[in-house]
């Protein structure tokens, strides 16, 4: 289910949060958050940007989980900033208020996680976050209202918090499961599980790729990023955590696109703090990767659906594909083409762009074979515009807040959902201006 209302009994138990005015924000709104594993450190399992050029805090994080072998204790996400092309200063800021996280909520510095989102290139002023950690910790509960803080403290272009949750049960005993994430701009996540570093490498104590030449040729700019953050109080090992994370994000996370931009600082990070006494054991409980599965389709539906200036949300079904790869080539030329957003805009029905986009998406088809229809409506089959193509009511059809199109090739089982949007002139303005 969505945010709206978070009701007390979906906050996995283990698990504080807050949420602090650092000073990092122009807007000066929470920029700081902090969840804390109360009851011991949690099993960790995260997924980063397949981007070459990574945030300070993705080399970070993918370092301590690397020395704890999936454990975090004190998750730290600053919003305002992305930490990314700062340097190797920047890098350093980051350990900075790593080292502090751990003083303050009392654990080991590699069992801080951290995050960042926001202006590419802008050093990071880690006194500030230092000097707020203080306040931070003091605030931590386990409230609904603490969770909307974190949620909304993480946002940068959003406007709103984005929150899903969901109850089942293991074994008789009742499990609960929370995400939140953020982004609506530079939207086109493809991240993998950290066990290996980018490629190009990262030796263990090596600050990012970036630091030695981006953050003196880069301008600001950027906004980076998805994050997002599940926490659930069932028992479950690393190894089975990442398993179920990387069985979720495949169909949610990394089949969108707001924009086709891949972020430097995408993260997606699941912890399980073991409250709850209920305890994982795959293959027996497939209950619990239908509930991550879930929450993540939601949490990656709220991203599309905030996205910067979006009127429109648009599903790509592509059936009939060789494979499910080549499904999804396809979807993502139809998802990045300027021209096809653009219609979607403006509820125009031109169904070529379409065409054209899949033509020259790389994958090999018929054209004379091929269907497609938009918001139920056929508009192209056997080679020429369908004979019942009715402009008028698939305009109808493309003028809701959200519509369908379905394009089968005709020479496979292979298929995907991709999930996309229209773009806008509002998203042109915001950003032309984003970091001036």
């Amino acid at each position: 289910m969505a945010n709206a209302f978070i009701p007390a009994d979906t906050v996995p138990l283990g698990f504080q949060f807050n949420a602090v005015k650092a000073g990092i924000k122009a807007s000066g709104n929470l920029d700081l958050a902090a969840a804390f594993a109360a009851s011991g450190p949690a099993s960790a399992a995260a997924m980063f940007t397949r981007n070459q050029v990574v945030a300070a805090p993705v080399a970070v994080g993918r370092k301590h989980l690397e020395i704890t072998g999936g454990s975090v204790r004190t998750l730290i996400v600053n919003a305002g900033n992305a930490n990314c092309a700062t340097g190797e200063a920047g890098y350093n800021a980051c350990k900075d208020v790593c080292f502090a996280a751990a003083d303050t909520f009392q654990c080991e510095a590699p069992e801080v996680f951290p995050s960042s989102t926001g202006i590419i290139g802008v050093p990071l002023p880690a006194e500030k976050l230092i000097s707020a950690l203080p306040a931070l910790h003091a605030g931590l509960g386990s409230t609904p209202e603490h969770v909307e803080r974190f949620a909304r403290a993480i946002m940068t272009t959003d406007t709103r918090p984005k929150v899903a949750y969901s109850t089942f049960e293991v074994d008789g005993k009742t499990v609960r499961l929370i995400g939140m994430c953020k982004g609506a701009g530079m939207i086109h996540p493809q991240m993998q599980l950290s066990s290996r570093p980018p490629a190009g490498g990262l030796s263990a104590d090596a600050a990012p790729m970036d630091v030695a030449s981006a953050s003196s040729s880069l301008a600001p700019g950027g906004h980076a990023t998805m994050l997002a953050y599940l926490f659930t109080d069932l028992e479950i090992k690393p190894l089975y955590l990442r398993n179920l994370l990387d069985g979720a994000v495949a169909p949610s996370f990394n089949s969108i696109s707001i924009d086709g931009d891949t972020s430097t600082n995408d993260t997606v990070l699941m912890l399980a703090s073991g409250a709850s006494g209920a305890v994982y054991s795959p293959p027996h409980h497939p209950q619990v990767q239908a509930a991550v599965d879930q929450v993540c389709a939601s949490l990656a539906h709220q991203i599309v659906d905030d996205g910067e200036g979006v009127t429109h949300v648009v599903t790509l079904q592509i059936t009939g594909a060789r494979t499910a790869a080549e499904a999804k080539q396809v979807a993502k030329a139809i998802a990045h083409s300027p021209l096809c957003k653009t219609a979607w805009s403006s509820a125009d029905p031109n169904w070529g762009r379409i065409l054209a986009a899949a033509g020259y998406s790389g994958v090999a088809f018929d054209p004379d074979k091929i269907s497609v229809s938009i918001g139920g409506n056929t508009v192209f089959q056997s080679g020429a515009i369908s004979p019942t193509f009715d402009k008028a009511a698939t305009h109808t059809a493309m003028l809701e807040r959200e519509f369908t199109i379905h394009l089968d090739l005709a020479q496979g089982e292979g298929c995907c959902t991709f999930l996309t949007c229209d773009l806008t002139a509002e998203y042109v303005r915001i950003n032309a201006d984003y970091s001036t």
